[in-house]
């Protein structure tokens, strides 16, 4: 196994993930312990488990990572770690342990914004220079459209004011009592509803700027449940499922495309977790197609929380030039991308 090597670790939330990749960050593997099942009876992640979970389960996966790479710990040339944000808990556990890790190595290491990884997530693997785009990141946490115009060059052009996209799906999913998480499950019921069987809102689709608003339409979900004569049956569930999803992504689609038109650029990209949702990558692709912009698509299993985003992340740091973070840096479960 050659060395330069990456390895580099993810426990921002509830999901242990370790990657290995090549000195240009392309994976080569890629693993999440998955903490879902831990949380699912409550309904949310409870950070106390999260972060005894991360504790119990990081050194087995780093072990198996590298056992699966065929790597030894020798031929790593830089350790990674996500340092924000996050629950900080959590995030001390993967960035206590990279930093042991690059010490006794050793190496560089590099701390790394989890919303940079997804931010640069789409543009792995394809062998193609992280180039100038309008970047849709839509996740649990984080709704936000930033002008990307290279690595560690970025601009914040609108975020959410209140719930991110995915909050409103996992809280309305909950609402309807549907398993946890509630964003998968909704899209996957919707599928066989009529997008336009209930008019939800589409807040701030014509406010003429790039922000976001989706507490109104959990609001408006509630009032529409409660109009419901006794508990929903599959169809109604489905359809509810269909509008509620459509409302969501009505907005996302016209403010990503209305910002890389305001900005004259003609490459757009989506990332985190929110981007999984079927629904929406059909609806943004048709809709750049008609427009002649071209669009990037994280991968499905580099969209949710994962450890590969965050090793092309630093590596892409690390070939730009920029430097190394000192291991006395602190995490900041609030650290902003831009």
């Amino acid at each position: 196994m050659a060395s330069e090597l990456v390895l580099a670790i993810e426990t921002s939330c509830d999901e242990t993930a370790v990657a290995i990749a090549d000195r240009c960050g392309n994976p080569l593997v890629s693993r999440v312990a998955s903490q879902v099942a831990i949380h699912a009876p409550y309904g949310g992640v409870v950070p106390e488990l999260a972060s005894r979970n991360h504790n119990a389960d990081l050194r087995p996966l780093i072990e198996s990572v590298l056992l699966e790479a065929g790597a030894a710990i020798s031929d790593i040339s830089l350790v990674a770690a996500t340092s924000g944000p996050g629950l900080a808990s959590s995030l001390l556990i993967g960035d206590t342990t990279a930093k042991a890790l690059a010490a006794g190595i050793g190496c560089p290491f590099y701390s790394v914004n989890h919303m940079e990884g997804h931010l640069l997530s789409p543009f792995m693997g394809r062998q193609r220079e992280v180039e100038r785009n309008v970047a849709l990141i839509v996740s649990g946490g984080h709704t936000l459209l930033i002008d990307v115009g290279g690595i560690g060059n970025y601009r914040l052009l609108g975020s959410t004011k209140d719930d991110a996209a995915g909050e409103a799906f996992d809280k309305v999913g909950k609402l309807l009592g549907l398993p946890y998480p509630g964003g998968p499950e909704i899209a996957k019921r919707a599928l066989t509803g009529r997008a336009d069987a209930f008019d939800f809102p589409r807040s701030m689709i014509h406010s003429g700027d790039f922000h976001f608003s989706f507490s109104g339409l959990k609001t408006a979900a509630l009032h529409v449940k409660e109009r419901f004569k006794g508990p929903p049956g599959e169809q109604e569930v489905a359809d509810f499922c269909a509008s509620f999803q459509e409302a969501i992504i009505d907005v996302l689609v016209s403010k990503l495309l209305h910002a890389a038109v305001a900005s004259s650029l003609k490459l757009v990209t989506v990332s985190g977790g929110v981007s999984c949702n079927h629904r929406l990558r059909e609806r943004v692709g048709n809709a750049c197609a008609d427009s002649g912009i071209e669009v990037l698509l994280a991968e499905p299993e580099y969209s949710t929380d994962n450890a590969a985003m965050i090793a092309f992340a630093a590596a892409s740091r690390r070939n730009a030039g920029i430097p190394a973070s000192s291991l006395h840096a602190d995490i900041d479960p609030n650290l902003k991308l831009a």
